[in-house]
């Protein structure tokens, strides 16, 4: 009789024993879980930083080419205004030409009088 007894016994150590193993599993597998949410949050964290650098880099692009086509436009003026003066020197020098006297230049008026 003592085994018959003793059967039940048996069956609760045995269900006491799986409910540990149970216990045991549930807090490692929050911290498993815990440990890959704080994972992803990190990889969320580096797309949004690298996401701001590349609108930083767009947006210096954008400023480059803009004072490229500004010293490309300032090189052309400067060409222009240095152009005049050097033909306007090598005309003295070469031709002895000479500018005109204000004061005896004259106007001719092409309007006609009303």
């Amino acid at each position: 009789m003592s085994t018959i007894a003793d059967a039940p016994l048996r069956r609760r150590a045995r269900a006491r024993g799986g409910a540990k193993a149970r216990r045991s599993r549930f807090p490692e597998g929050v911290v498993w879980i815990v440990v890959v949410a704080a994972l992803l949050a990190g990889v969320v964290a580096v797309n949004v930083a690298v996401l701001q650098l590349n609108v930083e880099l767009d947006r210096l692009g954008v400023e480059r080419a803009q004072l490229r086509a500004d010293n490309a436009r300032l090189r052309a003026r400067l060409s222009s205004a240095s152009a005049s003066i050097r033909i306007e020197t090598q005309a003295r020098a070469r031709l002895g030409v000479e500018s005109a006297d204000p004061l005896l230049t004259t106007y001719v008026d092409l309007a006609p009088e009303r």
